[in-house]
């Protein structure tokens, strides 16, 4: 999955990810996480606000399930 909006890409890789919730936590506007456990993206637009809260997520991740790049 990926999303993309004001100059920030956001790539979530479910097979990555091992459940950690570290997204949910840093950016709960912009990630969920499925019934087992595994990461969602919920927001496919994010606004330019919540973009320090994705980067946040992004680095909390500790099997790097979510890349974020600056477009």
């Amino acid at each position: 999955m990926t999303a993309e909006r004001d100059g920030l890409r956001v790539t979530v890789q479910p097979k990555v990810c091992i459940g950690a919730g570290q997204c949910v936590l840093a950016a709960p506007d912009v990630f969920d996480q499925d019934d087992d456990g595994v990461v969602r993206l919920v927001d496919e637009a994010p606004e330019l606000e919540l973009h320090p809260d994705i980067r946040q997520a992004a680095a909390r991740c500790p099997v790097e399930a979510i890349r974020v790049v600056e477009t």
